[in-house]
């Protein structure tokens, strides 16, 4: 029983030693000076996905690597890149899982036909079982 007891506690402790204990970096938590540049990575900060979350933005995201790729966008939108620039880098650095919006290639073409294959799939679905009302 107290064996057990240990396995549980090591198991429950687990999540709480996921994160590092280092601090966020800098502009993970805080605005950029210039309002123009900070609407910029705000709006790229939404379109791009958390590594961690998977489901979440990093705008939205509270993970460690999420505070350090809106740090990461904020300081390259602060030096002068622009949005499309960011947008560039990330995904040559974590490929087009990153973004929301992948671009059209030999790799993502199923993601686009999928949603007009399933239409077209429901609609002939449809044309049958309204011929048979008919009838």
């Amino acid at each position: 029983m107290k064996r057990a007891a240990i396995i549980l506690s090591l198991f429950a402790a687990s999540p709480a030693l996921a994160d590092s204990v280092m601090p966020p970096a800098e502009l993970a938590y805080s605005q950029l000076p210039d309002a123009k540049q900070e609407a910029q990575a705000t709006a790229l900060m939404k379109t791009l996905r958390c590594l961690v979350c998977q489901g979440q933005s990093i705008a939205d995201s509270d993970a460690e690597m999420a505070g350090d790729m809106r740090a990461l966008v904020r300081s390259r939108i602060a030096a002068g890149e622009t949005p499309d620039q960011v947008r560039h880098w990330l995904i040559e650095r974590y490929g087009n899982w990153v973004t929301y919006d992948p671009p059209l290639d030999r790799l993502t073409w199923p993601l686009w036909a999928l949603p007009a294959v399933l239409i077209a799939i429901g609609a002939w679905l449809a044309r049958g079982r309204f011929k048979k009302r008919k009838r």
